[in-house]
């Protein structure tokens, strides 16, 4: 009975220390991508941190970036959809995060009136508080206009 017990725990740790099966690719050839070459490629680092770069394939991807700094950096990349659209999106990276734009991104519907009706007697009648950002209130209140169109 020990026997068997020892020849089946040998047999379970086999099967789990096997490698994995490999799983065949949609396309064994790669598919359309796998031949595409690098049309263009520079790219430019200089030691204050600044850098430039662009870069574009015959299958219709292409990037390029910049910064003054290597902090805040600004950019935009685009690349054909499996349904054939054109995807482009522009972005700026800085201290207020990452900044994208492109017509393919969802954006937030129209605020309700009685929101920005709060907000706007919020800042009517500021709280008594010191680290009440009015500046901040007024930025909300028009970006938030602008949802309505």
């Amino acid at each position: 009975m020990f026997a068997k017990l020892i020849v089946l725990t040998g047999v379970v740790c086999l099967a789990a220390a096997a490698p994995p099966k490999k799983v065949p690719r949609a396309s064994p050839s790669g598919g359309p991508d796998s031949a595409a070459i690098v049309i263009q490629q520079d790219q430019v680092i200089n030691d204050d941190g600044s850098y430039n770069y662009v870069f574009e394939t015959s299958n219709g991807i292409r990037a390029q970036a910049s910064s003054a700094d290597g902090v805040r950096a600004s950019g935009d990349f685009s690349y054909p959809a499996p349904d054939g659209a054109n995807i482009a999106l522009a972005y700026v990276a800085d201290e207020y995060g990452f900044q994208p734009q492109g017509a393919h991104l969802p954006v937030e519907p129209p605020a309700p009136e009685h929101v920005i009706k709060q907000l706007e007697d919020i800042r009517a009648n500021p709280p008594n508080d010191p680290y009440f950002d009015g500046a901040f209130l007024d930025a909300e209140i028009a970006r938030l206009r602008a949802t309505q169109g």
